[in-house]
């Protein structure tokens, strides 16, 4: 939890948000992610001045819990001082013992943002699925969190300004606009009119904007004009290395998501990742192609 001190933007943990949609869509399923169509709307999150702390606080986390669909779990909150935001107790269940900083005894309205990643960690925990190291494993965290549905509220807690700063969670705001904007894209929803942060509303175009690249890189028809120039420079290169009957593989292609591999006397095929869930896809290299993603079944319209 930054608070006052410097917050990090851009995207510098891209790779592995990435990563943790494929993993949540392989472990999910297409169905189960499709399940999570509606966010957890602002007014079952709503924390007022004048409520009790500890029941206003064990109320949003019972509608996060609900959220995540999470059966026979129930969440002990209490509080004290601590360097994080929050952190949780990962035991055999049912009962979770989450610890909330001291600070949210004043900054109420930021709670129902430090209960979504933690009930999350409980969630990902019930799911067995988890990334090795605490830094890949939290953004998995923040990303499974905004993906399925309460991660506006991350967003919503970041706050800048010339005297003070503060933002929770590990992915940057910039990020956390990213894996909001492809959810937006998935489900056809609008999250910008939730903010009550502005600095939010930025982050969140400037994410939006970043996840609107992955849907014009080549091979898909939606490239710009330098990118299908860049790409029919490449595929000329890897054809003719396959004229020459090379048999020494083809490097990777710096700067660019897409990689060409021969396959034997057939057809040289290229692969690229999925727009919407990453996972690569690879079809033949014969011009106007139509390809569906087996994980996440997006249907894609590519010229190879």
């Amino acid at each position: 939890m930054a608070n006052g001190g410097p917050v990090e933007h851009g995207f510098p943990h891209l790779d592995t948000v990435r990563e943790s949609i494929t993993a949540l869509y392989k472990r999910l399923s297409y169905d189960t992610i499709h399940s999570f169509g509606t966010s957890v709307a602002p007014v079952d999150v709503a924390f007022c001045d004048t409520d009790d702390l500890h029941l206003g606080a064990q109320r949003v986390a019972r509608e996060i819990v609900l959220h995540y669909r999470l059966p026979d779990t129930r969440m002990i909150i209490s509080f004290r001082e601590m360097a994080h935001a929050a952190n949780v107790e990962l035991t055999a269940g049912p009962e979770y013992f989450i610890e909330l900083n001291d600070r949210f005894r004043t900054h109420r309205r930021d709670i129902g943002a430090a209960l979504a990643h933690e009930v999350m960690h409980v969630y990902l925990h019930r799911l067995g699925l988890s990334f090795s190291g605490t830094r890949d494993n939290e953004i998995l965290t923040d990303t499974a969190t905004t993906y399925l549905g309460a991660g506006w509220l991350l967003l919503d807690a970041f706050r800048e300004d010339r005297a003070s700063s503060q933002k929770l969670g590990y992915l940057t705001p910039e990020e956390f606009g990213y894996v909001l904007a492809k959810r937006a894209a998935l489900f056809g929803e609008d999250p910008s009119i939730w903010f009550t942060s502005p600095q939010a509303y930025t982050a969140y175009t400037r994410g939006a904007a970043q996840a609107r690249r992955d849907e014009q890189q080549p091979p898909l028809t939606a490239a710009g004009w330098a990118g299908r120039r860049r790409y029919a420079r490449d595929r000329r290169h890897a054809q003719d290395h396959r004229s020459t009957q090379d048999s020494r593989p083809l490097g990777p292609l710096p700067g660019v998501p897409y990689a060409f591999t021969p396959d034997g006397r057939g057809p040289l095929r290229v692969s690229f990742p999925c727009p919407t869930c990453h996972q690569r896809i690879r079809v033949p290299v014969r011009g106007r192609v139509r390809a569906r993603c087996g994980l996440c079944r997006t249907v894609l319209e590519c010229d190879t």
